[in-house]
């Protein structure tokens, strides 16, 4: 990490459910919540919680110099609306393969 930035990974106390468009997307009890610095907390869903059926592979990838590469998945009228680190950094290791959603696109994450 750099000086000033901080990410941590924890277990979260809370059941997530993703929606969009009506349809349940996620729902979990077993999500983890990623909080860094300067963004918002983002819940990283298991994917066994996740309607992987649901979601169509991207072919887009973006880079963090904290966390890694990530990999996008999309629904026919929401592109790119979640990702995961297939190989994240060491320091957010616990993330491996979770799934998080854009809270914009995906309605809502209660």
């Amino acid at each position: 990490m750099t000086a000033g930035h901080r990410i941590t990974v924890e277990a979260s106390d809370r059941h997530v459910r993703v929606e969009h468009g009506g349809q349940v997307l996620a729902e979990s009890d077993r999500a983890l919540v990623l909080r860094e610095t300067g963004c918002p907390a983002r819940y990283y869903i298991p994917p066994q919680d996740v309607r992987l059926d649901l979601l169509t592979p991207s072919a887009t990838q973006t880079y963090c110099p904290f966390k890694g590469t990530a990999s996008y998945w999309s629904l026919p009228d929401a592109a790119d609306l979640v990702w995961a680190y297939p190989e994240p950094n060491p320091d957010v290791a616990r993330i491996k393969d979770h799934l998080c959603f854009y809270e914009t696109q995906a309605g809502r994450v209660a």
